[in-house]
C-alpha cells in the first residue's frame, strides 16, 4: 500500500505476476477476497520507497507485490490481513510484509471520518540488498530477516517503537542522512529478540519457487481449490503437471516444502477456520463442507494443527471478537 506525489503513485492492477499467483490466489480462496496487484515505480534516486498516506485512501486496499514493505500504523485502530492471517492493530503497530504476500490494514471509523497520514512506509526491491551484500558484507545480516518475511513479521515492544521512529526520520532525511536511517531500521529488526517478533500467515502459506515450479504450484492449487470440497487425487494432480506421481510427489515436496496430502488437509483445515468464524453452520456441516468425510477425524485433525476443537476455536473467536467491538 503506498500512496506518494502524483508523479509517484503506485498503481493498483488485476494481472498477477506468474511467481507471486500462488500466494494471492491461496489468499483469495482462503479470505473470499482477490489481492490487487500492486505496480511500484522505480525511484532512482533512492535505496528504497518512504511514504506516508492518509486512509481511507484508495491504494489503501488488500494488494500485493513484489517488493518488501516495513509497514507503521501511526494512528487509529483496527483490523489486518497478511497472507492468511486476520488480527487487530492499534497505534504503533508495526510489520514486515514480504515479496508477494497479500496485505491490508482497514480502520475502524466513523461515518465520514479520516485518519490523516496513518500509515508511513518503505517499500524496497530484495535485489537491492543482494547486491548490497556482495559488496558490503555486513548487508548480508538483512538476508535471514527477508526469508522470514514470507510469513509477515509483526514487531513489538521496543523493537517496534526504535524501528518506527527510525522510520519516521527518513522521511525527512535526504541522501547519507537517509541511509543512515535505514541501517538502523535493519540493525533493530535483525537483533529483534523473539519475544518482539510474531510471525503472522502459516509456515505452508508462501513457498519460496521460481516460475517454472510457481506455474505447476498453481496448476495443482486450482485444482484442489475446485475440488478440495470432494474427491483430491494425487494421481489426477499429477497428471494435470504431465508427471507421474512418483516424480509429481517429490518436485511437489521439494517446492512448496510440504507433501499434497498435508497441504490439502492444511488448505481444508483453513477453510473450516474461515467458516467457524464467520458463519453459524453447524460443525458436522463444515466437517463435510471442507472435504473431510468423518467428523471424529475432523475434530482430530483441526485438534492437532491448530491446538483446539473446532467448537472451542470458534467460542474464542467470537470472545475475541466482541472485547474487539466493546473496545471504545
Amino acid at each position: 500500500m503506498s500512496m506518494a506525489g502524483p508523479s509517484d503513485s503506485a498503481d493498483l492492477i488485476d494481472s498477477p505476476d506468474p511467481i507471486d499467483s500462488a500466494a494471492a490466489r491461496l489468499a483469495e480462496r482462503l479470505l473470499g477476497m482477490r489481492a490487487n496487484r500492486e505496480v511500484i515505480p522505480e525511484d532512482p534516486n533512492h535505496s528504497v520507497r518512504w511514504h506516508e498516506h492518509d486512509y481511507p485512501s484508495p491504494v489503501a486496499r488488500w494488494n500485493y507485490h513484489p517488493e518488501y514493505e516495513l509497514h507503521l500504523i501511526r494512528k487509529g485502530t483496527g483490523k489486518f490481513i497478511v497472507g492468511d492471517h486476520i488480527g487487530t492493530f492499534e497505534a504503533g503497530h508495526l510489520a514486515l510484509v514480504g515479496s508477494g504476500l497479500p496485505h491490508d490494514w482497514v480502520s475502524d471509523l466513523e461515518p465520514g471520518e479520516v485518519l490523516q497520514g496513518r500509515d508511513a512506509l518503505i517499500q524496497f526491491d530484495g535485489k537491492w540488498v543482494d547486491q548490497a551484500a556482495s559488496i558490503v558484507p555486513e548487508m548480508a545480516d538483512v538476508k535471514p530477516l527477508l526469508e522470514q518475511s514470507s510469513r509477515g513479521i509483526e514487531f513489538l515492544g521496543r523493537t517496534a517503537q526504535a524501528a518506527a521512529d527510525s522510520l519516521e526520520a527518513m522521511g525527512t532525511a535526504t541522501g547519507l542522512q537517509r541511509l543512515h536511517h535505514l541501517i538502523e531500521v535493519f540493525a533493530i529488526l535483525t537483533r529483534a529478540p523473539q519475544e518482539e517478533r510474531r510471525y503472522l500467515a502459516d509456515e505452508w502459506f508462501r513457498p519460496q519457487l521460481d516460475s517454472q515450479a510457481a506455474a505447476v504450484v498453481d496448476i495443482v492449487l486450482e485444482y484442489v481449490f475446485s475440488n478440495h470440497a470432494g474427491s483430491v487425487k494425487m494421481s489426477d494432480a499429477a497428471a494435470l503437471v504431465g508427471m507421474s506421481e512418483p516424480t509429481f510427489s517429490k518436485y511437489f515436496k521439494r517446492a512448496t516444502g510440504q507433501n499434497f496430502s498435508d497441504l490439502v488437509r492444511k488448505l481444508r483445515l483453513a477453510h473450516a477456520r474461515r467458516l467457524l468464524e464467520h458463519s453459524d453452520k453447524a460443525i458436522s456441516d463444515i466437517c463435510y463442507e471442507v472435504g473431510f468425510t468423518n467428523l471424529s477425524n475432523f475434530n482430530r485433525h483441526f485438534l492437532k494443527d491448530i491446538g483446539a476443537t473446532p467448537r472451542a476455536y470458534r467460542t474464542a473467536r467470537r470472545h475475541e471478537r466482541g472485547k474487539t467491538a466493546a473496545r471504545p
